[in-house]
């Protein structure tokens, strides 16, 4: 068990160095305009399509505009009379300018993206649709697409990245907004999910999940003061050899205002805010965050499932590279069980660790009691 005050014994290594300037540097207008002529001539066909529709919205904008402003010259009505005219073209005006400037303004910021993936050793993708990841974020709703990402490949794989979905209630639609760091390990870990207690709402947690009550394992130090920890049943062990002293002590030194997932092999960090953005802030807290965690994976990596060396194995199988470019490693069963003195099991996870069990958030419990108690009292006034 953990001892209390080992924050004290523990130091966590400065946040890396990165290059900054392609953030804020002066652009080219002409670099620019070359950056959008590659992007476009790789977009899909729906992405082509939305460009057109946007053009053709403009264009309306213009001829809208200009038949207003030709009907208020010729017709010389009186100022009264044509107040309702100059105030629809100052707010058409306005609108148009808005747009302009505003896709003016995200053109550049997607092309210093694009330039800070490059002078940090990473690289840039502009969109990814349906991206193949296992996090709690990325089966929800439709539209599902990841913005902005930026991609590093060592010491090992991680994608920093704005991620959108939307969800429909009846006639009313809602889009959900998330950043996420999407960090490579090198074996699947059982289900954890690490709840920041620090970004919650009067609510309870912001995450679109809630787990059963009895899956939470409480750590000593002050780790409970940062995180609720999900471990699936019978994994508590398991948890505890992952999360040593010095671990605990990272995620609550770099990440203690991230929801942290662990799932198949794969690590997530998810914040509500950009994760790929012009602030160079941002990106040091991200960078700092998965710089002092990933000196720490290879220990995870030594993680072996007891449950296996009883069960028939599943060996890995070739590997597979998933809609969006991310890296999936196939699996084939092999059917018999490991040979007598095996000692250490095959990488992997037993089907009871791979998936926390998810609960009902109380909220939606009481909406739903409130909900029903006003149909009882409606039916029995009326």
């Amino acid at each position: 068990m953990t001892p209390r005050g080992y924050r004290s014994r523990v130091i966590t290594p400065a946040p890396p160095s990165f290059d900054a300037r392609p953030l804020t540097d002066p652009v080219d207008p002409k670099a620019v305009k070359a950056f959008f002529r590659d992007l476009r001539s790789g977009r899909s066909r729906s992405r082509t399509s939305a460009t057109v529709v946007t053009v053709l919205a403009i264009g309306i904008f213009a001829v809208v505009f200009t038949l207003l402003a030709g009907v208020f010259l010729a017709t010389g009505l009186s100022r009264r009379a044509a107040l309702p005219f100059v105030l629809f073209i100052v707010v058409f005006a306005i609108a148009g300018v808005w747009i302009f400037f505003g896709a003016r303004r995200g053109r550049v910021a997607r092309y210093r993206l694009s330039r800070f993936a490059t002078a940090n050793g990473m690289t840039y993708e502009d969109r990814i649709d349906d991206p193949a990841l296992p996090g709690m974020i990325f089966g929800l709703g439709r539209a599902r697409h990841s913005l902005r990402v930026v991609r590093g490949h060592s010491p090992r794989f991680v994608e920093f990245g704005n991620y959108e979905y939307t969800t429909k209630s009846g006639k009313n639609s809602t889009t959900h907004r998330w950043g996420y760091v999407a960090v490579k390990l090198d074996v699947p870990l059982p289900n954890i999910v690490l709840d920041a207690l620090g970004n919650n709402s009067v609510f309870g947690t912001n995450l679109p999940a809630s787990f059963r009550k009895d899956q939470r394992l409480s750590l000593e130090g002050d780790f409970d003061r940062y995180f609720t920890l999900y471990c699936p049943e019978g994994y508590e062990q398991d948890a505890l050899y992952l999360f040593t002293a010095d671990i605990m002590t990272r995620f609550t030194d770099s990440a203690a205002e991230l929801d942290v997932e662990i799932v198949d092999d794969w690590l997530f960090l998810y914040t509500r805010r950009p994760a790929s953005t012009l602030d160079a802030a941002t990106w040091a807290w991200l960078f700092g965050a998965v710089g002092a965690l990933i000196t720490k994976l290879d220990q995870w990596a030594r993680w072996r499932d007891d449950r296996l060396a009883q069960a028939p194995i599943t060996a890995p199988g070739p590997a597979a590279v998933a809609t969006g470019g991310h890296p999936v490693a196939g699996t084939h069963a092999l059917p018999f069980a490991p040979p007598a003195g095996m000692l250490t099991p095959p990488p992997g996870v037993a089907r009871e660790g791979r998936r926390l069990k998810r609960g009902v958030r109380w909220v939606t419990i009481v909406f739903a009691v409130v909900v029903l108690a006003g149909w009882v009292l409606a039916r029995s006034l009326f």
